[in-house]
């Protein structure tokens, strides 16, 4: 098996050297890794101190990774920060993240790659976020007794560490000291393969959208665009979430706003939206005074959209009728209902909690989303019962990072 994951892992080398000659995003995977164990060196060299390296596939986990970073820093400025990233989309957003000492690409998990990495970063606790489970990494952190922990991560029984015929990714698991889970499930699927060093913290993510909150930060121009109209936050969108609510915007122009935060915000993508739109509509980086009259606000920037559901009387979160729904606690924490498609959201713990409760709606096309958008606003009182129930879930979960953060403090000392 542990040759299988080998290939797997060439394979996958080739084909995104391949994907670069015509691809973007891997095109930037493939030179972000240039010289990086080379400037690695440099950089830890000209920078002397204990390292806890975190690492983490892509942006959202990095949002989970967030609050552990800056309570670490903020308590101990003495340790350095490794931040490592899989993704493009994770490291070219927070290459600059301040909290930051040292922000790179994960080389490929090979024994070499592994041995050097190690060797040059010399961490005293390493933290893997969510799914990262990379075999030579976890080996050679456990043979140098470094510490290895596994945050915010989520199990289900089909993953390949429960398969009879999983013992190669079971073994990567055994590497990891400690485990950081979102829910009572993944402990008992840990410990029914004999890993009993695991705790029920929850996912740290609740921390970081509240902090958000709590910074109640205004920006005047949404403010100004949505006066006292009711709004819908369309957040993280792709063109199948569109399709499905471009209906419900020219049915109520002038009824509602509608602030659209496309998950691609290229040239192409922006003006495809515009040129679907049947009402007034008006960029986020050009909007002004004439803002106010428009009904939609495109959103073409990045960094903004968490801040952004504020001003939701109701969100929407794509990407459930594609890949994978995107993060709905960012809308959740202000106390809204939370809208999003049916098809893939199943793997996502606060979906399925949320719609069992009643404080979010998976719809599967237009007709059954104005039908459960109208059962709110028809009778006040579900509209309230609702907001109620998605601030109350987000504070009920709070707390995962002090939990893992006593822990870590107990082996940094």
């Amino acid at each position: 098996m542990k040759s299988l994951y080998t290939v797997i892992l060439l394979l996958l080398r080739l084909g995104m050297r391949i994907a670069s000659l015509f691809d973007s995003k891997a095109s930037l995977f493939v030179t972000g890794r240039k010289d990086l164990l080379k400037n690695l060196s440099q950089a830890i060299g000209d920078r002397p101190g204990p390292v806890v390296w975190f690492h983490c596939a892509s942006l959202g986990e990095f949002e989970q990774a967030r609050p552990l970073i800056e309570m670490l820093k903020n308590e101990s400025p003495q340790f350095k920060i490794l931040l490592t990233f899989f993704s493009p989309s994770g490291y070219e957003i927070r290459k600059n993240y301040s909290f930051a000492d040292f922000v790179f690409y994960l080389p490929w998990d090979t024994a070499s790659n592994a041995k050097r990495f190690v060797t040059i970063a010399k961490p005293v606790l390493a933290i893997f976020v969510k799914y990262e489970f990379w075999h030579y990494y976890a080996r050679e952190l456990k043979q140098r007794n470094i510490p290895l922990l596994s945050v915010s991560s989520i199990f289900r029984s089909s993953q390949l560490f429960f398969k009879s015929y999983g013992g190669f990714y079971r073994n990567i698991l055994k590497n990891f000291s400690h485990f950081f889970v979102q829910n009572e499930e993944s402990t008992k699927l840990l410990k029914s393969i004999g890993i009993d060093q695991c705790t029920l913290a929850g996912d740290t993510r609740f921390d970081r959208v509240m902090s958000i909150v709590q910074q109640n930060a205004t920006i005047d121009i949404v403010r100004q665009f949505k006066g006292e109209n009711h709004c819908w936050v369309i957040g993280s969108s792709w063109p199948e979430d569109l399709d499905v609510f471009l209906p419900l915007i020219h049915e109520n122009t002038g009824n509602l706003k509608f602030i659209i935060a496309p998950h691609e915000i290229d040239e192409g993508t922006l003006a495809g939206i515009e040129k679907l739109l049947e009402v007034p509509s008006v960029r986020f980086s050009k909007a002004g005074k004439e803002a106010e009259d428009a009904t939609v606000l495109v959103v073409d920037t990045i960094g903004h959209l968490s801040k952004l559901y504020q001003y939701g009387e109701f969100a929407y979160v794509g990407g459930a009728f594609g890949k994978g729904l995107h993060n709905i606690l960012e809308a959740a924490c202000y106390g809204i209902p939370v809208f999003f498609g049916n098809r893939n959201y199943e793997k996502y713990q606060e979906a399925v909690d949320l719609i069992m409760r009643g404080g979010a709606f998976e719809i599967s096309d237009y007709a059954d989303l104005k039908k459960k958008y109208e059962l709110l606003i028809s009778r006040p009182e579900n509209y309230l019962l609702a907001c109620e129930v998605t601030q109350y879930y987000v504070k009920q979960n709070l707390g995962a990072t002090e939990v893992i953060m006593k822990y870590c403090r107990g082996l940094l000392k």
